[in-house]
């Protein structure tokens, strides 16, 4: 699909219409500032994977507007920023199949193609990620041989280069497709570890270590998206056992605790991608 919906993250209710990506996507990357949400590569038109990139005004319902390029095609991407630069794991390079370590960057406010950041600790795709101001923290992803990882590495985004061992994650898992995080803690979602999990995790961003349990989500699922304003996180989409799913569910991060109930997506829809403005938050 290329539906985009939109909800208010303090509240709860079902998601309501925003505009439409320039074509259908899935597998997508995405990262935001307070005034622009940002979408990176996916498998586009049902037809071949991309490196577009393109941005949304959260401000201003309405489709999305061409950014730049990233330099190859691309997708199970994971995403992070601070509000002024946004920085992508790239996950699989669609040009040979092969998934990679390589991190990418862009200046979120401004437009064009993305820049060589670093690489990170392994390569993966379908990694998960969370941010406070200065640093950003990948976790968990699929290698190239199928296996599950647990790990967790860190950057410092307004600098460049590789990414640090952080710790590791309570359980391996990969198509995590996003995080949600205050400005101290980040919490990684359900994924999928060769069976559904609904293992909820968290971290304390400044430090390193392992990851603590959170809770759990409100269903065992992979490929929902992650995002958050200060306080709340949201989940929503994503597939079980029983197929895709339109189901929103909600934590309080500061809190450990079960995730519960938010609302609905406008559709049912799994290898999502979410950001968040604080209010609106835009869902990809």
């Amino acid at each position: 699909t290329n539906t985009v919906a939109k909800i208010t993250v303090e509240t709860t209710g079902n998601a309501t219409d925003f505009g439409d990506l320039s074509a259908s996507n899935y597998s997508m990357g995405a990262l935001s500032s307070d005034t622009r949400s940002i979408a990176i590569g996916g498998y586009y038109n049902n037809a071949a994977y991309t490196n577009i990139i393109e941005y949304f005004t959260f401000a201003s319902a309405g489709n999305a507007t061409d950014f730049g390029d990233a330099t190859t095609i691309l997708y199970n991407t994971g995403g992070l920023a601070n509000n002024v630069r946004g920085v992508f794991a790239k996950g699989v390079d669609g040009s040979d199949g092969y998934t990679k370590n390589v991190m990418e960057y862009i200046t979120i406010a401004s437009t064009g193609n993305s820049i060589d950041f670093g690489d990170t600790t392994s390569a993966r795709s379908g990694l998960g990620s969370v941010a406070s101001t200065t640093r950003g923290v990948f976790g968990g992803g699929l290698s190239q041989a199928s296996a599950y990882l647990n790990v967790i590495d860190y950057i410092t985004i307004a600098s460049t280069g590789n990414a640090t061992d952080f710790g590791d994650l309570t359980v391996g898992r990969g198509y995590l497709h996003g995080g949600a995080n205050s400005s101290t803690r980040g919490v990684f979602g359900s994924a999928y570890s060769g069976s559904y999990v609904n293992t909820i995790d968290y971290i304390t961003i400044a430090s390193t270590g392992n990851a603590t349990d959170f809770g759990d989500s409100t269903a065992s699922t992979y490929g929902s998206c992650g995002l958050s304003n200060s306080t709340r996180g949201i989940y929503a989409g994503g597939q079980d056992t029983s197929g895709r799913l339109n189901i929103i569910e909600k934590i309080e991060i500061a809190t450990t605790a079960n995730a519960t109930d938010f609302g609905d997506l406008l559709t049912i829809a799994s290898y999502v991608a979410g950001t968040c403005a604080g209010n609106p938050a835009v869902q990809s």
